[in-house]
């Protein structure tokens, strides 16, 4: 057991054993220890199997540390231990079968390790046991007999592990004292055992993303004390009123707070009885099922709902109006239905809502005025549906609208209201394929958040607005098929994030630019437009003219003008260069150092980016322009800025990253022919491990801690050793530990991050925290091992990334990580491979899952500290090059 960070110093000889921290004596046995309370003390190394030596132990906690190997079987020695702590840990191997020979065990937590093997039998034995808590490993087997025997149970903590088989029909009838239940994410399938009625006690029961069949038993109505019922992505399902019985049986149950039933198999017409749950119901979900029926008209009555979640089934009918009732709503999806009619006045009345969408149904009239009431909104989706009328101004009164605004696919008519620059933290905005008349509105471009534009399939005219210029984040404009005209704008060429651009079937002309986005050939697509010429030999127009006569005309006025003013321009500039002498004389800028880092004289910046030269140049943003250069013979990247007068000339020089950022190699382009590497999982887990040490520092190192606010892939740039850095802090929040808010850096604006990776409570609202931060790196962690971005459009119609690779952790592991990882495993069996080294890779792969989806938890509270994040890498990569040794041997 090796000690760290002076927890352990005093013991030593100078103090009686019994004085040392976490070391507890009795106090009819002065002499004897009877509890070690070690938790959190940040131990590594084996656990000692001199622990049974300790024979009056009652209190063994080691939970919460660094420890490895095998849990010693001298365990079982200890015959009065009470209580078994050694959860969050990163112990392997079986879990002994000894520990059945304590017999005054009351708890036992082994959660959150690596734990592989069969549960053993012999825990089956502990009569008095009152937790069990197991989860969190990689048990294999079925769940033993001897274990539903243990009438003393008041928690079984099974949940992400690969158990599986099924639930004898008497499993629940020898447990009485039976409170929390907890055996979701494995493989069990089959029946509920109507026996679960008679665990009377019974509050929580999580049994979700099993093979779970058949109906839920009505007699779960029984279970008078049950808070939460959580049975998602299973087969469970009901086809008819008798199927349904469970649901008025639930009426019993007058604590439900939480009913999860989404993603399940879920037929016919919805009971009324719903209606008549428990008033303290918070949330309720149905989504993806099939359910058909109108919405039951008295769903008011469960006014404590939070989130309400119908998507995806087969609902018609008309919206109750008693939903107008449900003040504390926060979450309203009712999309991809066949609800029809208008929208109820009483919608209004949901002025908590965050989140609400009735995309993909049947919907007709008018937007109501009243949606403006909803003030809190971040997402409002009303697209695929048969609105017609304009687009109500009020909607753009709702400040906090960020995520989307969808009205795409209706009948809207009328133009686009110039009060739509109110929404400044909008991300997304869809107004495509409606009626909509009229010009862009030039305030779209006050909303400098925007990333995705998409206006086609309209009747819109004139040019496109110039201060679309200021959307310096804008990823994606399309403006296809309207009667748009003029030039094609110059400014969009210099919007460095635009990969996507549409401007085809409209009446532009003149010259198309050769830079920029117009540089790539699958980014942009312009025909259907006559007037057009220029551009890369890709589109095959016509060459330009290279003088019209419109231009020899202003050639003739030219010369006229410059007569008139070149006097006054010369006598200007000596004065200017009279001037400019004068200061450099009075004040030439020191060359020397400050703190550590050497002042660069603005001639080296010349000289090293020849002259600020375009072809040195990699990009610009709001903050200024980034380039190229060469000083001393170090490369690096100078981020200029000059003021309107052009007088005071500021640069940071930061060192070249050459092998771009991790973005690029999770996703390299696929036009380019020259040869492409990939990452291994070695270096993957050394990048991420680079990253969790930077955001250590970020938030617990540094003068102030610091919040990024915008943790993705293409700001993790690699030098040429392949060693990670963290980038672009344009979003930055600093912790003002004094007065414990938060202060904005100098130069930022209104916070977003980016979609697919900024935290879910951003979008409502919430201050910026580090677990935001986390919740980023979570994201990153599954996107660096499935390869796939958040934003990949598998995910933007159905499960998320974290869901997919939930789903994928019940053995199809290798169905969700990137292909190029497979290269080298055994791919006949992989999860049952006899391959050592195929296995070893499978864990780690795994591992690195389960770390991202511990990351990126939507309840703040319960995701990883970086110190937890880079302890479970390092284990991992401590595999990886032992499995790598023993191959090389």
């Amino acid at each position: 057991m090796l000690l760290s960070d002076g927890f352990l110093a005093s013991w030593n000889a100078s103090s009686h054993y019994c004085s040392w921290p976490g070391v507890v004596c009795g106090g009819r046995h002065p002499e004897r220890v009877v509890a070690l309370q070690m938790s959190s003390f940040n131990l590594s190394g084996r656990i000692s199997p001199s622990l049974g030596n300790l024979s009056l132990l009652r209190e063994l906690e080691l939970g919460d540390n660094q420890f490895t190997g095998d849990i010693p079987p001298e365990i079982g020695q200890l015959t009065r231990l009470r209580m078994l702590n050694l959860s969050s840990n990163y112990l392997q191997g079986s879990i002994p079968a000894s520990i059945g020979e304590c017999a005054e065990l009351m708890s036992i937590d082994l959660g959150n390790n690596q734990l592989q093997g069969a549960i053993p039998s012999s825990l089956g034995m502990l009569s008095g046991l009152s937790w069990l808590e197991l989860g969190f490993n990689n048990l294999t087997g079925l769940i033993p007999s001897s274990i539903w025997n243990v009438s003393s149970l008041t928690e079984l903590n099974l949940q992400q592990n690969m158990l599986h088989g099924t639930m004898p029909p008497d499993v629940f009838n020898s447990l009485p004292h039976l409170q929390h239940l907890y055996i979701n994410d494995n493989q069990f399938h089959g029946n509920i055992p109507v026996s679960i009625g008679n665990v009377s006690a019974l509050s929580r029961i999580q049994i979700g993303f099993n093979s779970f069949g058949g109906i839920i038993p009505p007699e779960v109505g029984r279970l008078r004390n049950l808070t939460s019922l959580e049975a998602e992505h299973t087969f469970l399902g009901a086809k008819d009123p008798k199927g349904w019985g469970f649901i008025s049986a639930l009426t019993n149950c007058s604590n439900l707070q939480a009913l999860f039933l989404g993603n399940n198999r879920f037929e016919g017409v919805l009971p009324v009885s719903i209606s008549n749950l428990s008033v303290y119901l918070e949330y309720l979900y149905l989504d993806f099922n099939a359910i058909s029926g109108s919405m039951p008209e008295d769903i008011g009555n469960l006014v404590s709902l939070e989130a309400l979640l119908l998507h995806n089934n087969s609902f018609t009918g008309i919206l109750p109006s008693s939903l107008g009732r449900l003040k504390n709503l926060q979450v309203l999806y009712i999309d991809n239905n066949k609800i029809s009619g208008s929208i109820p006045l009483a919608i209004g009345n949901l002025t908590e809502l965050n989140y609400f969408r009735l995309d993909v149904n049947a919907f007709t009239g008018r937007i109501p005025c009243a949606l403006g009431n909803l003030t809190n909104l971040v997402e409002l989706g009303l697209s695929s549906n048969n609105f017609t009328g304009p687009i109500p101004i009020e909607i753009f009164k709702i400040h906090t609208l960020s995520l989307t605004l969808d009205i795409s696919n209706n009948n809207l008519e009328g133009s686009i209201p110039q009060e739509i620059g109110g929404l400044k933290n909008l991300v997304q905005f869809y107004a495509d394929s409606n009626k909509l008349s009229g010009e862009i509105p030039s305030t779209l471009g006050e909303c400098q958040l925007l990333q995705n534009i998409s206006l086609q399939n309209n009747f819109l005219s004139g040019s496109v607005p110039s201060l679309l210029s200021q959307l310096k984040g804008l990823q994606i404009l399309d403006l296809s098929n309207n009667n748009l005209s003029g030039q094609i704008p110059t400014f969009l060429s210099n919007l460095t994030m635009l990969s996507y651009l549409n401007l085809s079937f409209n009446d532009f002309s003149g010259e198309v630019l050769t830079f920029g986005v117009f540089s790539n050939p699958s980014a942009i697509s312009i025909q259907g437009n006559g007037k057009l010429c220029g551009g890369i030999p890709d589109l095959h127009l016509p060459r330009c003219a290279s003088q019209s006569p419109h231009r020899r005309q202003k050639l003739l006025v030219i010369p006229i003008v410059v007569s008139l003013v070149v006097t006054l321009l010369l006598l200007l500039l000596l004065y200017k260069l009279l001037s400019w002498r004068k200061k450099i004389k009075t004040n030439i800028p020191s060359t020397t150092s400050m703190e550590g880092h050497p002042l660069i004289s603005y001639s080296q910046l010349v000289r090293a980016t020849d002259n600020f030269s375009a072809t040195n140049l990699l990009g610009s943003g709001s903050f200024g322009s980034v380039y190229k250069g060469e000083i001393n013979n170090q490369a690096g990247e100078t981020c200029s800025s000059i003021d309107n007068s052009g007088n005071d000339f500021k640069a940071i020089v930061f060192e070249f990253m050459p092998n771009g950022s991790l973005d690029g190699w999770l996703h390299p382009d696929n036009n380019d022919h020259t040869e492409q590497r990939y990452l291994t999982i070695l270096e993957r887990v050394s990048i991420l491990l680079d990253v969790a040490y930077a955001l250590d520092y970020l938030h617990c190192h540094g003068p102030a801690p610091v919040i990024h606010c915008d943790i993705k892939s293409s700001n993790v740039l690699l030098d040429s050793d392949m060693v990670a850095r963290v980038g672009d802090f344009g979003l930055a929040r600093i912790l003002d530990e004094q007065n414990s808010v938060f202060q904005p850096s100098t130069n930022s604006i209104v916070f977003r991050g980016t979609i697919g990776y900024a935290a879910p409570e951003y979008g409502a609202g919430n201050t910026v925290s580090t677990q935001g931060d986390i919740y980023s790196y979570g994201i990153l962690v599954l996107e660096t091992v499935t390869g796939k971005r958040p934003s990949d459009s598998k995910f933007t119609q159905g499960l998320s990334l974290c869901e997919s690779v939930s789903l994928g952790l019940h053995g199809k592991v290798m169905d969700i990580v990137d292909n190029k990882l497979c290269l080298g495993i055994d791919q006949h069996d992989p999860e049952t491979t006899d391959d050592f080294s195929s296995k070893q890779k499978i864990d780690c792969l795994i591992s690195l899952l389960k770390l991202g989806l511990s990351c990126s938890q939507e309840m703040p509270s319960s995701r990883l500290s970086t110190g937890d994040i880079i302890k479970e890498l390092h284990a991992i990569k401590e595999s990886l090059l032992l499995e790598i040794e023993d191959t090389e041997k």
